[in-house]
This record gives C-alpha cells, structure tokens and sequence, in this order.
C-alpha cells in the first residue's frame, strides 16, 4: 500500500519569504517616492498610483508588512503621501469590498482617528505641492493623479464586470505579484501573493487581457458574439450561413442522437441550427461562464417548438483530452483549451471544429468568407 505525503512548509522558509517580500515591498515603495521626486510626470504619477495601489498597498491590506501596529501605521501614512490616497480609507473600501461579494452586506466606512490623520497628512502634502511648485501641481501631479485613480477604477470594474474574473498572463502576474488570480484572492483573501495559483480550479473564468485591458473583450469573438445576440439581421445571416455548413457534413457522421456542445452560450448559433439539421437530437450546451448559458436560454424555447430536439446546459469547463460519452462534439472558433490535442485525438467518436478558414482540417467546408470561418469534421 502507498501513502501519499504531501510536503509541508517548513516554518522557517515561511518566515523567510514573509520578510524577503515585505522588504522588497518597502524597498519598491521607497523607489516610488524618488522616482516622484526625481522624474515626475503625468504617466509616472498615474501608473505608478495605479500599479502601488494594486501590488505593494494591496498586499499590506490583506497581510501588513509588520508585526508592530506602530510601524503599520507608520507604513500606511507613508503610503497615503506617496500615492496621495489616505490609506485607511483605501482599506475599509476594500475590505468592505470583500464582504459585501463573501456575505452581500458590509458595514459603512468609519471616521477612524487613523483616517482622519491619513487625510491630514494628504491634504498638507498637497498643500505644500501646490504652493511650492504650482506649476507642476496643476499641470502634471493632479493630472496624473486624477487618471491613476481612474485606472485603479476600470480595474476594479473590470476584475467584475461579468462576474469575478481571473488573468493568467505571466507577465502581468510577474509584474503585480499575481494580482491576475483574482478569483483565487476572493477565495482566500488572506492568501500570500505567492500561494495564489496553487488555489486556481479548473472552471475559474478567466480573460485573455489583464483588467484595464478587458475593454478590448468588445472586440473578442466573444463581444462579437455578443454584437450579433442583440441583432437580429445578423442572427439571422450567421444561422443560415452555419446551416448550409452543417447540412453537408452531418450525412457524412451518421446517427448522431446525442450531441454536446462546447462554449454555446451568448447567442446559441450551433443549438438553432441542430433544431433545424438533428431535430431528433438530445443537445448539451457546455459553458465555462454561468452568465453565457443564461443569455442563451432565451433563445432556445422557439428552437423547441420546431422541433423535438432537447436541451441541457453545463456549467462546466470542457477538457477535449477527456473521452465524452456522446456522439458528437462540437467545438467552438473560441475554445479555449488544446485545439490541436483534440484534432490529434478527438474526445468522441466525431467532432465538429469552427477554425479560421485558412485552418483546413479532416473534411472541411467554408461557413463564411466574410465571417473567415470554416466547419472540419474529424473522425476517429
């Protein structure tokens, strides 16, 4: 019989870590303040504003650096003159933050003596900014201020927009200690920057872009999909273009009664047009995000009347290197998982690939020159 051990860490290699990290925080924390004083300007006050506020501040909300309350007030106040932001505020907004997505109510932000001193502090370094160096103080330091703060707010919204959202990219989680895994953060709020990955899971959404980037999901297959859910001319155009493809290869698979469905939600393209070529076909829709599968649902009841086909939605991430129990799988131009491990070893028995149109895999016909898509069939 074998007993799996799994390794602890050793306490003195904890300790370790926690000190090595609060001195590079407090060392980059020092580098912001020269930097300030040294080369100031508009895109140095903003990203700077931004990326503190989001790494090193962060953290200290969630873990201080300190063991003494003295130096944690001491570090917070340094905190709230370097990024022009009392501190304690910034702490009670994000801890409430964290209870109001945890429990759905949080308590209101209190007038603490910290609060009061941090704002005091501010105001007199702004003070003296402004009549030591007005110039700079309108034309470069409140402008720059005033867009890191408005950074800090699309991240924030972002991070939230379409649920809690997580991202992976290596080089923003190396240059803001993680903060991409956000998802894990609300799971364990208290977590060290570095144990975040580990509590990933397989069904967590994620993005392609870091927070302030997300905007560009508008122009995503996944905004564009959702462009087409709220026009009808459009739904119409990508239905019957997806038809014709289908209707040519579905003789070639044969009997194919149950059929799955990957990333079907938004608008349900694949679903509509099974309603019409399988009619008699039991249809899984798979999706990764909740919030798909329900702008989905309100589309399918008409499919229903048409035809006997019937539907059921998971929410789940689909792995293609598992085998699925059905007869055919149906892959999206969005899948995001190994695309070439399923053509290399498809999960069922037959699969349908949406690819771009200069992707020709197995048997394979063109959807749309507009759309550039193409529909291959692969079979095991």
């Amino acid at each position: 019989m074998s007993v799996r051990v799994t390794a602890q860490p050793r306490p003195e290699l904890a300790a370790s870590l926690i000190q090595s990290d609060r001195a590079v925080f407090v060392a980059l924390t020092i580098a912001h303040a020269v930097a300030l004083l040294a080369i100031p300007s508009i895109p140095l006050v903003a990203i700077a504003l931004w990326w503190n506020s989001n790494t090193i501040a962060h953290n200290f909300i969630h873990r201080p650096f300190f063991h003494s309350a003295i130096a944690n007030r001491a570090f917070s106040a340094c905190l709230s003159v370097v990024l022009g932001l009392p501190q304690d505020l910034w702490r009670q907004r994000h801890l409430r933050h964290h209870a109001e997505a945890a429990h759905g109510t949080a308590r209101p932000i209190a007038l603490t003596s910290v609060l009061v001193s941090e704002v005091l502090l501010v105001v007199a370094w702004w003070t003296a900014l402004a009549l030591g160096a007005p110039r700079f103080f309108v034309s470069v330091y409140l402008p720059g201020w005033a867009i890191g703060i408005v950074l800090c707010q699309m991240q924030g919204h972002f991070e939230h927009a379409r649920g809690t959202t997580s991202h992976y990219g290596w080089l923003y989680n190396r240059l803001f200690f993680n903060d991409g895994y956000h998802v894990e953060h609300h799971r364990r709020p208290a977590a060290s920057w570095r144990d975040l990955p580990s509590l990933g899971r397989p069904d967590t959404a994620s993005s392609r872009w870091p927070p302030v980037l997300r905007w560009l999901d508008v122009f995503s297959l996944d905004g564009l999909e959702r462009v087409v859910g709220r026009t009808r001319t459009l739904q119409r155009f990508v239905v019957r273009v997806h038809e014709r493809a289908f209707r040519r290869l579905l003789p070639e698979i044969g009997s194919a009664r149950r059929i799955t469905v990957v990333g079907g939600g938004l608008f349900p393209r694949t679903a509509l047009v099974l309603a019409r070529v399988a009619p008699d076909a039991a249809v899984t829709i798979v999706d990764v995000s909740a919030d798909n599968l329900e702008s989905a649902r309100p589309f399918l009841p008409a499919a229903n009347a048409e035809s006997v086909s019937t539907y059921a939605f998971k929410h789940e991430r689909f792995d293609a290197a598992l085998p699925c129990n059905t007869d055919l799988v149906i892959l999206p131009l969005a899948f995001d998982g190994d695309r070439a491990g399923a053509y290399a070893k498809p999960p069922a028995r037959a699969m349908l690939v949406h690819d771009w149109i200069w992707a020709p895999h197995g048997r394979s016909v063109v959807i749309s020159w507009l759309l550039l898509k193409r529909l291959n069939l692969i079979q095991a």
